[in-house]
């Protein structure tokens, strides 16, 4: 069976580098923090083009320091796109703030700039836009409207490591950049990881502080603060894949190209990508009829695929209370409804890749 992503063959292909970075935090016992977490801190932050990054233990508690240090709070609204996952509303509702869902473009998939010029009321402070599956959303667009009703922007970078904006890396574009480096990420930990991007000193060192326990100096507590601290083990492994992003990004982006140009079939609809985008085909998503009937014929064929994501944010029994119906983001809803991911990552073999794109031509549909 051909995974939809199969990390064991990167594991395989660098087992000596990854071994030997844990054994050099075990040797040393930096295990919280530390210098394998500052050190990475330091690499991705030049790899993203930017002054700082700042380590957490995961993506979620980035997008909650994001909005902790653009000081959202009780009483706010943050509009967010209701086609994303979940963590995306999390890091607003943590703050005690109201995530306000916008509905995605019908082609791009991605935060729709008019939904969010109509969803703005005297509340809103921030608009926190997806890279959603390594596509980077329409910046521009999203910056102009924020711009003339005094928002922050913050970017959702979870699934776009790499990925180009008009020629510039994501992560830097907004106030902050909000990364994931989840096992199945385009980087990722062997565990959980993530950081936050920025150009501004004063936000690098208010999460620096927010994610140690509101301390800069041990035992001296500035704020209330949480344990969010990237731990020494991951920082080193990241080390290590960082080195090979720019290969993985690449084959990525190959595999993707040729998806797009070879699967023809009319019963598949695969989302837009902007000439002044690059993206790094975190996952690639196609939208069809009947996608339980598609994911059954794929294992039939020998081929694992699965749904991102199959209840949009607004829809979420977690967001009840919000009162939102459906019919209120009618794009999210049909991409809820009709996608599927198919398999794509770097390590795939030329006749893997061959292998999917002859079993989406030759099906048809329930």
């Amino acid at each position: 069976m051909l995974k939809r992503i199969d990390l064991s063959r990167d594991y395989r292909k660098h087992q000596a580098e990854y071994m030997e970075a844990v054994r050099a935090v075990c040797e040393e016992t930096a295990f919280s923090g530390g210098k394998f977490a500052d050190r990475f801190d330091e690499e991705f932050a030049g790899y993203c083009g930017v002054p700082y990054a700042a380590g957490v233990n995961n993506g979620t508690s980035a997008l909650h320091c994001a909005m902790m240090v653009l000081g959202i709070g009780e009483g706010d609204e943050v509009i967010v796109p209701a086609n994303t996952y979940i963590a995306t509303a999390w890091g607003v509702t943590y703050t005690g703030a109201v995530p306000v869902f916008a509905d995605c473009t019908a082609d791009t998939w991605e935060i729709d700039p008019a939904s969010v010029r109509k969803k703005i009321t005297e509340k809103t402070k921030a608009v926190i836009g997806v890279h959603l599956y390594g596509q980077p959303f329409a910046y521009r667009e999203i910056r102009q409207i924020a711009d003339e009703h005094g928002l922050f922007v913050v970017e959702d970078c979870a699934q776009a490591h790499g990925a180009l904006y008009e020629g510039e890396m994501v992560g830097g574009l907004g106030e902050l950049g909000c990364f994931s480096f989840y096992p199945g990420k385009n980087l990722y930990a062997f565990g959980e990881g993530g950081s936050v991007t920025c150009r501004k000193k004063e936000y690098f060192d208010a999460i620096t502080t927010i994610k140690n326990q509101g301390c800069q100096v041990r035992y001296y507590h500035d704020v209330i603060g949480y344990n969010y601290r990237l731990e020494g083990l991951q920082g080193a492994v990241l080390s290590v894949s960082l080195k090979y992003l720019p290969e993985w990004t690449k084959r990525r982006r190959e595999i993707g190209e040729r998806y797009i140009r070879e699967i023809t079939n009319p019963l598949f609809t695969m989302q837009a990508h902007p000439a002044n985008t690059s993206p790094v085909y975190h996952l690639f998503v196609v939208t069809v009829e009947n996608p339980d009937h598609l994911i059954a014929y794929m294992e039939e064929k020998g081929m694992e695929c699965n749904k991102h994501y199959p209840v949009p944010c607004h829809l979420q029994k977690a967001y009840r209370e919000l009162g939102y119906q459906r019919g209120d983001c009618p794009n999210a809803e049909y991409l809820a409804d009709h996608c599927v991911t198919l398999p794509l990552f770097p390590e795939m073999e030329e006749a893997e890749i061959q292998m999917v794109i002859d079993a989406c031509n030759a099906y048809r549909g329930a």
